[in-house]
């Protein structure tokens, strides 16, 4: 074909007509024609290939299928960390709840034996964009664990979090007298380790005071008489060898990383075994993440250790802070105004980051988002009604959670990540 013809026109060129007054014969270039050829063997090898190593084949060309993108969104893990919260129906509170009579309760926590008279902060629930966050099964989740150690390190919101998840478990013992504290030490009012016992399921449920996760101690010698004591931001915290070998471990720190819990009050940071007095706060707490971050490399097994770190809970303190007259008892329900909702906390940024640096070495590291979630619920803290012999005057109490309550629903996204991730302890 020369030069002239390939000038007419491309239509006639593909399809030119027959003599036969009955069938159009298709004369077809050959260079297209292997062309044809070699995108459709590409795409049977592709789909054929896909197939053989487990991956579902979709068409994902966009004007193929409107549901391509749904259908791969499905074979991950949902999101569980935005959403909104809706009202409860009374079968889905009481399926997974439990009342202020659990025993493991700070009575600080009991917010309507403190004197609380709405209940509504208990019946909602949150519903996450997309998906939806699987029903707890404590039967279920013991059964998991069986035999295994679960394992909450962190300052007392983490310790929130720690009593939710036992009331929640306890639901699913027949003998719920028979869970104990392995040394006899009481729950209430103790300060540092404390490990629940289900003998049933031969668990330990444990919980492990460390505000900074890293080591607080007297400051080098020498030091300024305003130094009191030093974060060792390169330190690890010396409880951190009873945490080896743990099955499911949940991390937070962050509500004591402010100038309140350190300058003002004579700590300061250190690294290397030297007092750092320009060293800033959020300094100070990249830098012990980065030590977290060593510590579980270097001593948790990836294979059987599932690690969360827990973000940041929200405080909500109006018209002053917690020492200056901070409240938070006239909200009875969520927050619906989006112009009052904090933006997500610096802290999570640097959290989430190095997770996504651990992702390769310790592939169960996962960032346990709730920080979004809780920021609507400046209804749920105990506020004024904390626990009995509390003065009048004491500051109001926005940022632990009355229970049942709010870090319930962070331990149904925990359940929920865990089930994505076939944990079991067998």
């Amino acid at each position: 074909m020369d030069h002239h013809q390939e000038s007419n026109s491309p239509l006639k060129q593909l399809f030119p007509l027959s003599s036969s007054p009955f069938f159009s014969t298709f004369k077809i270039k050959k260079h297209i024609f292997v062309g044809i050829s070699l995108l459709i063997s590409f795409l049977i090898f592709s789909v054929t290939f896909v197939d053989l190593v487990g991956i579902k084949p979709h068409i994902c060309f966009g004007f193929f299928s409107s549901s391509s993108t749904k259908e791969r969104r499905d074979d991950h893990v949902c999101d569980f960390s935005h959403g909104k919260w809706v009202r409860s129906r009374q079968r889905d509170v009481d399926g997974t709840s439990y009342g202020e009579e659990c025993r493991f309760l700070d009575p600080g926590f009991r917010c309507l034996n403190n004197g609380r008279k709405d209940s509504g902060f208990r019946q909602w629930r949150w519903q996450p964009h997309g998906c939806d966050l699987p029903r707890f099964n404590a039967t279920d989740f013991l059964e998991r664990s069986r035999n295994g150690r679960i394992v909450f390190v962190g300052d007392s919101i983490g310790r929130n979090q720690w009593e939710s998840l036992l009331c929640m478990l306890s639901q699913a013992v027949s003998n719920q007298s028979e869970i104990y504290e392995v040394n006899g030490n009481p729950i209430s009012k103790h300060k540092g380790f404390l490990s629940m016992r289900f003998p049933e399921h031969n668990l330990t449920v444990e919980y492990h005071r460390t505000p900074f996760l890293v080591v607080v101690a007297r400051p080098p010698e020498n030091s300024p008489e305003d130094v009191k004591m030093t974060v060792r931001v390169d330190e690890f915290n010396w409880q951190a060898k009873k945490w080896v070998g743990s099955d499911v471990l949940v991390f937070n720190t962050g509500h004591w990383w402010n100038e309140d819990k350190t300058f003002n009050i004579g700590c300061y940071f250190q690294q290397g075994g030297k007092l750092n007095k320009t060293m800033g706060v959020m300094e100070g707490f990249k830098k012990s993440l980065k030590t977290w971050k060593s510590w579980v490399l270097e001593k948790l097994d990836p294979e059987s250790s599932y690690v969360f770190f827990r973000s940041f809970s929200p405080v909500h303190y109006r018209n002053g802070t917690w020492n200056l007259g901070g409240l938070c008892d006239a909200d009875t329900e969520p927050e619906t105004d989006m112009k009052k909702v904090e933006p997500d906390p610096i802290q999570n940024k640097y959290v989430s980051e190095v997770i996504q640096e651990m992702r390769y070495e310790h592939s169960k590291v996962k960032f346990l988002n709730i920080t979004y979630l809780t920021e609507f619920r400046s209804d749920a803290h105990p506020s004024r009604y904390r626990e009995p012999g509390t003065p009048e005057d004491a500051p109001q109490d926005c940022s632990h959670w009355c229970l049942p309550g709010v870090p319930d629903t962070w331990n149904e996204i925990l359940y929920a990540q865990l089930l994505a991730m076939n944990y079991t302890t067998n």
